[in-house]
């Protein structure tokens, strides 16, 4: 077996179990050390996937692991986003006890959602899912004192049974109707023909599925109440990292399949009902991190605009890629806030924000407006290339009301920007001491100076390739 293909992943489950074994022992006054051991992990595989760019798109493994353009880009968005939420949650859980077993469970739950972007074969998707879902679970209900993160964690656990559920009988029944598991044969399998409706049926219980990690329509709910209620640097995490690894899987799957108007049509009503649902529910709220936690729902409609394009526009995958990119940054920034100003969640206690603290309202603001997908921010740039692929695709509906709940977005965003904004400040403003500062300066850097750099994005991510083991073009069958 070629071991060195999987370095990176190595890496990641190295540190992991280095983690919990040094953290069974030191002090909890040295458990701040663990971020470091963790960094060094995120950085070693980040080292390992950049190594692999620019290969020949491959399978590797039996087949059951692809080492392609997108799963390289994906993997590179969720090491670097990962190293954002550590260097994030030192100062964060500097009074609990189990401060390190948190970045194992990081390192963990990445390590599942970058099986989820590289799996090449359906139970191998299932297994990425698995671990994702039993290492997030309990980031949920990190502060296992505070009765509303039990509450989330609980939520998460279940809708996550339910979809998980779901995804496992899909894949059994795909495995029915094709006699295989893995991507190529499957591909090949339906090329020759299959009963249409059993097809429909696997492939709604996956697409379902999958729709729990990226906190889309119908497995949504989970994901206000974990903004809200979980330790603000998992909350940060989950809004972002699972996102990206599910939307990469979903868009490799739907790449295997026949040219299929009810399969393109159920995604493209999803992105829809995902988007105008998490827009319409945020427009009501009086807490900023549930605010987020609908916002981040809305954003999956966004990413499904992609997927549901995927096999009509040759530009489908890298806007997604870049709008993942896109997001994360704005959404870290954001929660970067939050945490930097030690996780005050109610909307009222934003105001005034900009006389008090102008630094943390600057960057929450700038951070708000990307996500809005106002020019010259990073935001602008990610949407605006869904926007034109999801034409190109021949969905104009779709973009349409994409349009119009990016206007709705507005309002709400808005809103917070004036409260920090015009009100007077509401009581005095308590900020965490550490690095933290540093982080939420450095995203909120980034936020503009991504946008100054969006052509070397662009042409970076235009040059990914198409998915190993695809039914489109590209490098085909592997």
């Amino acid at each position: 077996m070629p071991v060195g293909d999987l370095l990176p992943e190595i890496c990641l489950l190295l540190g992991a179990v280095a983690i919990v074994l040094a953290s069974s022992f030191l002090p909890q006054r040295r458990l701040g050390w663990m971020a470091g051991l963790a960094l060094l992990a995120i950085t070693c595989s980040a080292g390992f996937a950049l190594a692999q760019w620019g290969q020949p798109a491959r399978l590797t493994f039996s087949g059951v692991w692809a080492l392609d353009g997108p799963a390289i880009a994906a993997k590179l968005i969720m090491l670097a986003a990962v190293a954002v939420v550590v260097a994030l949650s030192p100062r964060w859980f500097a009074q609990d006890h189990r401060h390190g077993e948190f970045y194992a469970l990081l390192l963990f739950s990445l390590l599942g959602v970058i099986m989820l972007a590289s799996a090449s074969d359906s139970m191998e998707l299932l297994v990425g899912m698995l671990l994702s879902s039993a290492a997030s679970y309990p980031l949920a209900a990190f502060h296992r004192g505070f009765a509303p993160a039990l509450e989330a964690g609980m939520k998460y656990f279940l809708i996550g049974a339910l979809t998980n559920t779901l995804l496992c009988i899909g894949v059994v029944w795909l495995f029915g109707l094709t006699g295989d598991t893995g991507y190529p044969e499957i591909a090949a399998r339906l090329a020759q023909g299959v009963d249409g409706l059993p097809l429909l049926v696997a492939t709604g219980c996956i697409v379902i599925g999958l729709t729990f990690k990226l906190a889309a329509f119908p497995a949504h709910a989970w994901m206000p109440d974990v903004a809200q209620a979980s330790p603000a640097p998992a909350a940060a995490f989950l809004t972002v990292i699972p996102k990206i690894g599910a939307a990469v899987a979903l868009a490799r799957f739907v790449t295997l399949l026949p040219p299929s108007p009810e399969v393109t049509m159920l995604i493209a009503l999803l992105a829809a009902i995902t988007m105008t649902l998490g827009n319409l529910a945020a427009l009501w709220q009086r807490d900023v991190r549930r605010l987020l936690g609908w916002s981040a729902v809305a954003q999956s409609g966004f990413a499904l605009m992609a997927v549901a394009v995927i096999q009509t526009s040759p530009d489908a995958l890298p806007s997604l890629l870049l709008f993942l990119l896109t997001y994360a940054v704005a959404n870290l920034a954001a929660f970067s806030v939050v945490i930097q100003l030690r996780g005050r969640t109610a909307l009222d206690d934003y105001a005034g924000l900009a006389r008090a603290a102008p630094g943390p309202a600057l960057v929450l603001t700038v951070a708000l407006l990307s996500l809005v997908g106002i020019p010259p921010l990073v935001g602008f740039f990610g949407k605006f290339l869904v926007y034109r692929t999801t034409l190109e695709g021949g969905f104009g509906w779709l973009a349409l009301i994409a349009v119009l709940n990016s206007a709705v977005s507005l309002f709400y965003y808005l809103r917070v920007a004036g409260i920090m904004v015009f009100n007077r400040p509401a009581a005095a403003v308590h900020r965490l001491e550490g690095f933290s500062w540093i982080v939420m300066w450095s995203v909120g850097i980034l936020l503009l100076l991504g946008g100054l750099c969006i052509e070397l994005l662009v042409n970076a991510l235009q040059h990914v390739g198409s998915f190993a083991a695809s039914g489109l073009g590209g490098s085909g069958y592997l």
